[in-house]
């Protein structure tokens, strides 16, 4: 009996010892409010980051997302500036999808748009995979600058020159190539040419952003890697399929989804080339947003169709980060 109840009375003891040793623990191991609280530094770190990020942030709400709420709201009204605005619903979008002009403008954007990327990414992969291998400091530099220049420069003064340099009567290119007995080419004055035309204009002057992209992405790839796979026999285009390209997809996504959404977004080299024309050929959706809201007063009708040109980048660039989970490979 006795023994019974001093082992009853040590379990208790050590019971409630034990608590005491959990409690005493999860007390030591729960932070203080002293000790959570961020000190002086920390908090002033914190308000300096926020300070830095504050223009940005502000920047993207006023210019970016403010118009995309204003030309949502804006499409669901008819308005023309002077009236005030009436309500239509879903009216400007039953307008546009039944308006060929603007049919016509989203597949000529889409022509482009495959066609201007494709070049524009190749011309600069192929030029950076050029100056990566053994070349001069000096003429490395020169040539990067020259290839990055014409990115600087206005598209509207260049759409101009190149205007003049492409016309089929007095143009420099027609006079070039009728040097070799080549009949003179209506650069600008037919459909396929126009396109081309405006094609050409467009890459020359946009692939010096994506070369640099991919000039950054080459010079990221450890030289071992290279001398590893010259070892095993892997030289020249083999390579470059089985080791440069694999490395340089990031970049690749990358370049391919800012230049996507350029092209989606081309007005400039168009508008200034050729009017859109012959006829509709060469017409973009972003013309079309231009023509509606400032030469018809139509706003709604042009929201709808921004609104529409938003989804369609929007889910373009969704699949192109789709598909980078088969494709792109991160170190």
């Amino acid at each position: 009996m006795t023994d019974t109840t001093d082992t009853t009375d040590a379990a208790r003891t050590t019971g409630t010892a034990g608590t005491r040793v959990r409690t005493v623990r999860s007390r030591a191991a729960a932070p203080s409010p002293a000790a959570a609280r961020p000190s002086a530094r920390e908090r002033g770190t914190r308000l300096l980051a926020a300070l830095f990020l504050a223009p940005t942030v502000v920047g993207i709400v006023v210019f970016t997302v403010v118009p995309i709420i204003g030309s949502v709201v804006l499409s669901l009204f008819h308005w023309n500036v002077i009236d005030p605005p009436g309500w239509a619903g879903t009216a400007n979008y039953r307008a546009v999808f039944t308006d060929s002009t603007v049919l016509v403008s989203f597949r000529n954007t889409l022509v482009f748009m495959v066609f201007a990327v494709a070049a524009q990414l190749l011309i600069a992969l192929a030029l950076a995979l050029t100056l990566n291998g053994r070349m001069p400091t000096w003429l490395r530099s020169v040539f990067r600058s020259a290839f990055f220049f014409p990115l600087v420069l206005s598209a509207a003064s260049i759409s101009v020159v190149m205007k003049y340099l492409f016309n089929q009567d007095f143009g420099v290119i027609n006079w070039l190539i009728g040097v070799f007995g080549i009949a003179p080419v209506p650069w600008l004055t037919s459909e396929h040419g126009a396109m081309a035309t405006v094609i050409i204009v467009y890459v020359w002057q946009q692939f010096g952003f994506s070369f640099l992209l991919f000039v950054g992405g080459l010079n990221n790839i450890p030289k071992e890697i290279h001398e590893a796979a010259a070892l095993d026999g892997a030289t020249g285009l083999r390579k470059h399929l089985a080791i440069t390209l694999p490395l340089l997809s990031p970049t690749l996504l990358v370049a391919s989804v800012v230049g996507i959404i350029n092209a989606l977004q081309v007005f400039e080299q168009p508008y200034v080339l050729t009017d859109g024309g012959p006829g509709d050929s060469t017409r973009t959706v972003v013309m079309v947003i231009y023509e509606k809201a400032f030469e018809q007063l139509r706003f709604g009708e042009a929201s709808a169709v921004g609104v529409l040109l938003f989804v369609l980048i929007m889910a373009v660039t969704a699949v192109q980060f789709r598909l980078s989970r088969h494709f792109v490979h991160y170190q």
